[in-house]
């Protein structure tokens, strides 16, 4: 079997030997058992005509979260840069005595990071205009964006997780919860510290001896039971004593249900009264606008989708492409949004024939471009005025996001800004790094193999060839 083994990888390192690859790529790809049809690579300079360095750059592969580059990169140019996301709150009623009459009204516009602490200060701004009591209901107006049958479990079959999490024009708080568990004795303490009125928590989780498994959240289960007019939060499965204390986040309600008891525990916190319901609805004609948030600009959504890869706000910016229109400005939708961006790519003199977008966050199987296509986008964004905004949102190598963990211990530390992506089967990385001479170089490379886990030194070694400079093929 060893020997049957090394065989394999003699053939493998000759074979990317032949596609052309450097030494300690072919190698690296070889240990890993990946051959050469299953990678993409294309190295070039900026500055110069053709590209330094090719392989399998035509062919249509899955870019897993690297397809954030063509998403953040269309929307700093379409949207520019300063574009923020208002949520407002309006009402249809008088106030008089502190008592609003009527209804109140949130209405979003697909901010991608509306928190727990954006919600409070807009709930703040109407106890400071005087409003204690709301007679009607609390209506959320989710109408920017058209209607989406998402389901969560589709992807990965773990419809908790927060990368699951649909979009939504009034996403609040990503819809997630946060949990802390902590190791006490011989039992599982958990509190809730996102507020939620009417649910609770039922801790039947189980202490574990032994190490902290690496997949410790899969051993753990939520179920939600109606009761009283509430939902009763069922917590089983197994917790190892040696995880100490540590966060969970997860998002076990629907929509409406995360909104509507997030916004009924803040109002009750603030000292504020509600006589009704909180229900998704429509914002009326003649309402009065009472309080105003507003996002981050643009370019600081950018940097934490690619810096942290953000599944969820890609989805909101994504969606948000398909929103400006001529005439009725009809809501937003992935179908606008995928053909305004084919518009933009032809605008801007890119032709990408093997194109398929979904989602615009790469969390899809059905995502495909090739790594020629990808370096076309980035020696564009190269060439644009608004890189530098582009490239700082990128990971940078050995020192922060996605990339902070890797590569510290090479001469490639510090000197790539480089977005990366996974998924089953799927390894890719893309970016601009700089060579032994400081010249920068666009680099892509996309791995869609069964083995493609393992193909992460690899394109740290193909990294490490750029900054170093020795052994070019």
């Amino acid at each position: 079997m060893k020997r049957r083994l090394c065989c394999l990888a003699c053939g493998l390192i000759a074979a990317l030997a032949r596609a052309d690859l450097p030494t300690p790529v072919a190698q690296a790809l070889a240990a890993a058992q990946i051959p050469p049809a299953s990678v993409a690579v294309v190295v070039q300079p900026v500055d110069a005509p053709t590209p330094l360095l090719e392989h399998n750059a035509g062919q249509a592969m899955n870019p897993a979260s690297v397809t954030k580059l063509l998403t953040t990169y269309a929307a700093l140019d379409l949207l520019g840069p300063a574009h923020v996301w208002p949520t407002t709150v309006w009402s249809d009623g008088a106030l008089a005595n502190g008592a609003l009459a009527g209804n109140l009204y949130v209405k979003g516009s697909g901010d991608p990071r509306f928190a727990i602490e954006h919600l409070w200060a807009l709930l703040r701004q109407l106890r400071a205009r005087g409003i204690a009591h709301i007679a009607g209901d609390i209506v959320l107006d989710a109408s920017a964006f058209a209607p989406l049958d998402f389901d969560p479990a589709a992807f990965d079959n773990k419809p908790l997780r927060p990368y699951n999490v649909g979009p939504s024009a009034l996403l609040i708080n990503f819809q997630s919860l946060r949990f802390t568990l902590q190791a006490a004795g011989s039992q599982v303490r958990i509190w809730l510290e996102t507020p939620s009125e009417g649910l609770r928590l039922d801790n039947r989780l189980r202490l574990s001896a032994g190490p902290c498994p690496g997949d410790w959240k899969d051993r753990i289960t939520l179920r939600r039971h109606p009761e009283n007019g509430g939902q009763r939060l069922e917590i089983t499965g197994s917790y190892a004593a040696q995880c100490g204390e540590r966060t969970l986040n997860l998002a076990p309600l629907p929509p409406a249900e995360q909104s509507a008891g997030l916004i009924r525990a803040l109002w009750r916190e603030l000292g504020g009264e509600l006589r009704g319901t909180v229900r998704p609805g429509r914002l009326p004609a003649d309402a009065t606008l009472l309080a105003r948030h507003e996002s981050p600009p643009l370019a600081e959504i950018v940097r934490d989708i690619n810096k942290f890869s953000s599944n969820v706000m890609a989805r909101q910016v994504f969606l948000s492409l398909g929103g400006e229109a001529e005439g009725d400005d009809p809501p937003a939708s992935a179908e606008r949004a995928r053909q305004r961006v084919v518009e933009w790519l032809a605008k801007r003199r890119l032709s990408f024939p093997e194109l398929v977008l979904d989602n615009g966050s790469g969390l899809s199987r059905r995502e495909r471009i090739s790594a020629a296509s990808l370096n076309r986008l980035l020696l564009d964004a190269w060439r644009h005025p608004l890189m530098p905004e582009f490239i700082a949102s990128l990971p940078l190598t050995g020192i922060d996001g996605t990339m902070k963990k890797r590569l510290h211990a090479s001469a490639a530390v510090g000197r790539a800004h480089i977005k990366t992506g996974s998924l089953d089967g799927v390894k890719t990385a893309a970016g601009y790094a700089l060579d032994s001479t400081g010249r920068v170089v666009a680099v892509t490379m996309l791995i869609n193999d069964p083995r493609a886990e393992g193909g992460a030194p690899a394109i740290d070694a193909l990294l490490s060839w750029i900054a170093t400079g020795v052994d070019r093929p």
